[in-house]
């Protein structure tokens, strides 16, 4: 599946003028590998060795290019790195308040907020982002541990 999914985001890049260069290529790709939503720096120290000319600036002015053709979308969390994530489908993230680690999740219900927050407050509603904090596994059992 991952293939198909690297060649469709190649391919919708091409058909809005996109060059892919070798870099584009690595990038895209360890973005739909990965699972981690990882900063600039996670992607540049993953691909540095294979890239040692390549720049931290060009892995954000390829997330850049990326989120405005719709491939990624970039998560802010106060004062802390951006965070990039493919982008296949609408879903919700889960965020832990201790490590940081995001991990995706898709709740049906949730679907038709977007319609309710319209017709109740007459916006027209340009998207939304749903978190929810907690304890990864690991933490929770490194708290227990530490009691």
């Amino acid at each position: 599946m991952s293939d198909v999914q690297l060649q469709e985001a190649l391919d919708k890049l091409k058909s809005t003028g996109v060059r892919i260069t070798p870099q584009r290529h690595a990038i895209l790709e360890y973005m739909i590998h990965t699972a981690t939503h990882p900063t600039a720096d996670d992607i540049y120290r993953a691909l540095e060795k294979t890239f040692p000319n390549m720049s931290v600036a060009t892995v954000y002015n390829n997330l850049r290019v990326f989120r405005k053709s719709g491939l990624v979308k970039e998560l802010t969390y106060g004062d802390s790195s951006s965070r990039f994530d493919f982008v296949t489908h609408d879903h919700y993230h889960m965020i832990c308040s201790d490590c940081s680690k995001i991990v995706d999740f898709h709740y049906p219900g949730l679907d038709e907020v977007e319609q309710l927050a319209s017709h109740v407050t007459g916006f027209q509603v340009e998207g939304h982002r749903l978190e929810i904090y907690g304890l990864c596994e690991e933490c929770s059992e490194k708290t227990a541990k530490a009691q």
